[in-house]
């Protein structure tokens, strides 16, 4: 291919061009020798440079008009714009008004309160991460929250990792490196951002024995596939799908019966981690502690889905096994750092003391259908009075929030949505104006059959005075 030829330029461009000051001409004016005094030079200079290239590639792109103003103070108010937008944090706090609790775009499970103090004394001082305070001597980091996770679940032993994803990559490496693992083909998951059982087996070292059909596995197959290679037999809680109709798969009693009649450890991922009953609040999941003592050899699950606590991978189960899969190389790679451990502590804390409605993703659970009407009522009180007059329809109807996080797919919670028809912005003009934040603060919604969408259950009460200010600011 031929090389484009260079566009010839204008007189007006190369007058636009000779114009354009030199880096340090910008750097001595007044608004720019004070910014140098607050931010380093080496990062000033770079941003100037670029918006000075900007400028010339601007100038030359155009023939017929002048496009780019050239002067100091326009360049000097771009330069400052874009340190400034360096400098800002992108990691933002945003009102959840979809009514999925554990958005995973948005950071699933909110931490319980008491957390924010644990991660701050953690972070500013030292700590005993591990430093046995009794001996003297180094000690371990797991004891932090391994004993309440025993006392929780009834295992004998456990440790954390980064995420779930990375305790089921752990185990399987640690225990079944070049060995066999069965698993039923109706359990070979891909949960979000392509994490896949078959692949996450692969880069453990271990091979894949698939069992039974997609739809129908029974025990009979899994006993009839071990052989001398096996090392362990796999359950999967397909925790963001569900298949119905002809189905069947084994008992969690039928393959721990197999486990202990073959001696192969039973592990199980059951992702979602949830440690209690929440079946009268509209939502069943099967419960650590069930596994546990049903005789499951090892449990995997997330911190920071049903558990309500920050990201982590935790492996609970029997003594031995933990120890190995601990000793294991890649352990060290995805153990979790002093600020997740105490993020845990405070959110199994509450646990302990039976302060379940501390944990805000156990608590919007548990919200009552009476409760959000009477939010939903109030807020639209609150909030009619600074509409445009006959612009606006709003009406209060039923609707459905989600757990999210890939757990329970086909269970919903009933709640009270708020709903939004402007005449002068469609729904997803509307959802937009909400994320640009007009009050200070993005808002994230939902949009169905052009309207706006809005459900409180996801929105901490003391965020509704803002969100007011918000949704009037986007109707207007």
């Amino acid at each position: 291919m031929e090389p484009r030829e260079k566009r010839a330029l204008t007189d007006e461009q190369a007058d636009l061009l000779r114009q354009i000051p030199s880096v340090d001409e910008l750097l001595a004016q007044p608004g720019l020798i004070r910014l140098a005094q607050e931010v380093d030079r080496h990062l000033l200079v770079e941003v100037t440079r670029r918006v000075l290239a900007e400028a010339r590639t601007k100038i030359a792109a155009d023939s017929h008009s002048v496009i780019a103003a050239v002067d100091s103070i326009s360049l000097e108010t771009r330069i400052t714009q874009m340190v400034g937008q360096i400098l800002s944090r992108s990691l933002q706090p945003v009102i959840n008004a979809t009514g999925v609790i554990l958005h995973t775009n948005l950071g699933r499970a909110p931490l319980v309160a008491t957390a924010l103090e644990e991660i701050r004394l953690s972070a500013t001082q030292y700590s005993n991460l591990e430093y046995d305070l009794e001996t003297g001597a180094r000690g371990k980091r797991d004891v932090h929250i391994a004993q309440l996770l025993e006392r929780l679940t009834g295992a004998e032993s456990a440790i954390v990792v980064n995420n779930c994803a990375a305790a089921v990559l752990l185990v399987l490496a640690a225990l079944a490196k070049g060995g066999e693992v069965i698993v039923s083909r109706g359990e070979l998951i891909e949960i979000g951002d392509g994490f896949r059982i078959p692949e996450i087996m692969a880069e453990s070292g271990a091979i894949l024995r698939e069992v039974g059909t997609t739809n129908r596995t029974r025990a009979v197959d899994y006993e009839n596939a071990i052989g001398e290679r096996t090392r362990l037999l796999l359950r999967v809680h397909p925790s963001n799908f569900t298949i119905s109709g002809f189905t069947e798969k084994p008992s969690l009693d039928e393959l721990v019966a197999l486990s202990k009649r073959t001696n192969l450890p039973l592990i199980e991922d059951l992702g979602s981690g949830c440690l209690v009953d929440l079946s009268a609040d509209g939502i069943t999941e099967p419960l650590v502690k069930q596994s546990i003592d049903a005789g499951v050899s090892l449990v995997m699950f997330s911190g920071d889905k049903l558990l309500g606590g920050p990201q982590a991978g935790i492996i609970a189960g029997k003594k031995e096994l933990i120890a190995r899969v601990r000793r294991h190389p890649l352990f060290r790679a995805l153990r979790v750092d002093k600020l997740t451990i105490s993020a845990m502590q405070a959110t199994l804390g509450a646990y302990l003391r039976g302060a379940i409605d501390e944990i805000p993703a156990l608590r919007m659970i548990r919200l009552s259908l009476q409760e959000l009407q009477h939010r939903t009522e109030s807020f639209v009180h609150e909030l009619l009075p600074q509409l445009p007059a006959g612009e606006v329809e709003v009406d209060i109807a039923d609707g459905a929030s989600l757990v999210g996080g890939g757990s329970t797919p086909t269970q919903s919670l009933p709640t009270k949505i708020i709903r939004f028809a402007s005449v002068r912005y469609s729904a997803a003009q509307l959802e937009q104006h909400l994320r640009d934040a007009p009050a200070g603060v993005s808002v994230i919604a939902r949009v169905e059959e052009n309207r706006l969408l809005l459900d409180l259950r996801t929105v901490f009460p003391e965020q509704e005075s803002l969100l007011v200010k918000t949704v009037a600011a986007a109707l207007r």
